[in-house]
């Protein structure tokens, strides 16, 4: 069994700053990926971020210099820190593995999401 889950967001005005982690647990071989998507009230789903095991990142148009990801390989974690907020961010933030476990190669696990929301 897999766990991916999510914290640290919250409202944060605009130009402000906040830190979402991601930990995935489990009976996890290796990771090949960790990347963060959004999803906007009636929007789509839309790559926000995303880190490879050997530290490849690549990022959104829209948050290219506002917004880094980072990972812990030995902690199955990855982090967003997101700077200059904009109310066009928000949205709710969700994390994505792509994971090999004991029975499954190169799945796809999901978190629940958390809320960011930037208003003043």
């Amino acid at each position: 069994q897999v766990q991916v889950v999510e914290s640290g967001g919250g409202l944060v005005q605009p130009g402000g700053s906040l830190r979402l982690s991601c930990v995935a647990s489990g009976t996890i071989v290796s990771i090949y990926s960790m990347g963060w998507y959004r999803q906007a009230p009636g929007k789509q789903r839309e790559l926000v971020a995303i880190i490879t095991s050997a530290g490849n990142t690549n990022y959104a148009e829209s948050v290219k210099g506002r917004f880094t990801i980072s990972g812990d390989n030995a902690r199955n974690t990855a982090y967003l820190q997101m700077n200059s907020l904009k109310p066009e961010d928000t949205a709710v933030y969700y994390c994505q593995g792509i994971l090999t476990t004991m029975t499954r190669a190169n799945g796809n696990y999901w978190g629940q999401g958390t809320q960011v929301t930037v208003a003043s």
